[in-house]
């Protein structure tokens, strides 16, 4: 393998790429920089997410492009406002002793006015999202006329968002002699597509085989049913105490409710997707990037950008809706020489659909059994010795407590005080785990999608919607608001528009109408309203009939609009393989409930 002195490099960018830590480079740069710098021939690459491949470009580019020159000399353009910041600061960090270099990152959800007076001083490297590049071309702002190198990024991603209009503006606003550089991580017929209509004879390299998997990256999955995905997305975090994940899934409604319900059984988690702010998304990155988080839950959209080297685990919470996006998401993890799991959550009917993602990675999927609750416990009581043998003590402050301590602990011997320290922490997770069903057995009734368990459900009307902002979650924390029971069991639910139904244990059927009618709930201001329905679930939009006021219905009154609902909602009394539990210790940086 040759060094960055044997690429061509300039003394200023390899004075930077020493103060990164930066000594040989990996394949896709060792193929791609000779290649940009010596050739005005397009390039067409392929480079698996983690394989270095911004340097790839980024790096002839900076090499090449004259300072002397306010002009914009090269466009870089990517799918994200992340993975463009990325861009972005890598190529001030490789530019950095080259200080009449300008570089701007143009995105959406920024300032534009702030864009236009940087690019107005005059900027010779420009990132930018399709979209913010387009705006800034029709306002006479970005002018690409004298442009030299045109990169598209994930252009495979930039087309699943739909951005082909506006790649189309944004190659019509630069001249026929650029050299256009395309990287992508797979290569449907869209991006072969691309290369053909706007590139002349290019050059095409490759970082292993076009479309294949990271060699250092083993691929699981675990068979589940609906009612059992969550619980087994829970265990798969217990049972790796240290794990460091992004558990995507492929729907923005989906993404927020799983973090919701990871964030209220206790783990470290937070969401990241399109319907967060520009600051919001950039404080949970921040947060992720830190291990202030220990699972990020992200749509594929949102995930990308995120420079992240220590990733142990990607979860498929549901596999994508576009196989290719597969190899996207396992690409987190299993950089920099690290070895990462991609986790593929997977019912019997879904189980197919690995077949095709193995043909494009080019490896199998291992079916691995959902972790027992002893095996979980074992591995967690492990890890909270080792953690006891391994803190550091700070002899000089605690020694003046330590005669008093002493004299407390007086009566209990070594093994006791082991025992009891130990216990302090792991009692609760033995209680949690305690008589925990097996999830690997598809064919009992409790782990079954939950429909056949009726008979010892009693199926509720709840006048609350979807137009209510009603999801699970909240329907949850509303009912074990009402201190109903204990060791309520709640069963299926179905959130409609302006209404929805769920089950609960049957036993408690009776306490149920009396604590919603003594409590009179409200959830934003408007008045609670349950009523007992049939379970037929026959044809027709609304295949339940409500009994009438005999079946023990209620109309609560309605109380103010100022008064809010619990936000610290209880979720401890719902069956493990249903929904979320209550919060137990063991997994670091748990939430602790006041």
């Amino acid at each position: 393998m040759s060094t960055f002195s044997e690429l061509g490099l300039k003394e200023p960018i390899k004075k930077a790429l020493v103060d990164l830590g930066y000594e040989t480079p990996t394949v896709i740069q060792e193929k791609a920089i000779p290649q940009i710098i010596n050739s005005d021939q397009d390039l067409k690459a392929f480079a698996q997410t983690g394989t270095g491949k911004t340097a790839a470009f980024s790096l002839p580019i900076i090499e090449q492009v004259d300072p002397s020159i306010k002009s914009t000399q090269a466009i870089i353009l990517s799918p994200t406002r992340e993975l463009a910041v990325q861009i972005g600061k890598n190529i001030e960090e490789f530019s950095k002793y080259i200080p009449d270099l300008k570089v701007a990152t143009v995105y959406g959800g920024a300032n534009i006015e702030q864009q236009i007076k940087q690019l107005k001083k005059g900027v010779q490297i420009v990132i930018g999202t399709p979209g913010r590049t387009v705006d800034l071309i029709k306002r006479r702002v970005l002018n690409l006329s004298q442009v030299q190198w045109l990169v598209l990024d994930e252009a495979d991603e930039m087309l699943n968002m739909g951005f082909k209009d506006e790649l189309d503006k944004v190659l019509e606003a630069t001249p026929e002699s650029k050299q256009t550089l395309l990287f992508s991580a797979t290569f449907p017929k869209e991006v072969e597509a691309i290369a053909k209509n706007y590139m002349s004879d290019p050059v095409e390299i490759t970082s292993g085989q076009k479309n294949q998997g990271s060699d250092n990256v083993s691929h699981e999955y675990y068979l589940v049913t609906e009612r059992t995905r969550y619980a087994a997305l829970k265990r798969v975090a217990d049972v790796n105490p240290n794990i460091y994940a992004i558990v995507f899934c492929r729907t923005r409604r989906e993404t927020q409710e799983v973090a919701d319900f990871l964030i209220r059984d206790g783990y470290s988690a937070d969401a990241l997707h399109g319907d967060l702010s520009q600051g919001q998304r950039d404080s949970v990155m921040e947060k992720f990037r830190k291990k202030n988080i220990q699972m990020l839950v992200a749509t594929d959209v949102a995930a990308r950008g995120l420079d992240v080297d220590n990733l142990t685990h990607v979860i498929n919470h549901k596999l994508p809706d576009q196989i290719e996006n597969y190899n996207h998401r396992s690409g987190r993890t299993g950089r920099a020489g690290n070895k990462g799991i991609s986790i593929a959550l997977v019912t019997k009917k879904e189980r197919g659909r690995l077949h095709p993602i193995e043909r494009i990675i080019k490896k199998k999927f291992v079916h691995t059994p959902v972790p027992s609750g002893k095996e979980i416990c074992e591995k967690q009581l492990f890890h909270l010795i080792d953690k006891v043998k391994n803190i550091s003590v700070n002899e000089e402050e605690i020694a003046e407590f330590t005669p008093a301590i002493n004299e407390m602990l007086a009566g209990l011997s070594r093994e006791e005080l082991i025992q009891k320290f130990v216990s302090l922490e792991f009692n609760t997770f033995l209680s949690y785990y305690q008589n925990a069903p097996d999830l690997n057995d598809l064919s009992s009734k409790e782990n079954s999608r939950g429909r056949s368990s009726s008979e010892d459900m009693t199926r509720f009307f709840i006048n609350l919607g979807r137009k209510d902002r009603l999801n699970p979650a909240k329907l949850i924390g509303l009912i074990n608001d009402q201190g109903i029971g204990d060791k309520i069991e709640i069963g299926a639910i179905d959130i409609l528009d302006t209404f929805s139904f769920f089950e609960l244990d049957k036993n408690f059927e009776e306490q149920a109408l009396l604590k919603f009618q003594e409590n009179e709930p409200d959830f934003n201001g408007r008045n609670v309203n349950i009523e007992i329905t049939k379970t037929d679930r026959g044809g027709g939009r609304d295949r339940n009939r409500r009994r009438g006021k005999s079946g023990g219905g209620f109309n609560g009154k309605r109380r103010s609009r100022d008064a809010k609902p619990n936000s610290k909602r209880e979720f401890g009394r719902r069956r493990e393989d249903t929904s979320p539990k209550k919060a137990h210790s063991g997994f670091g940086r748990r939430r602790r409930k006041s």
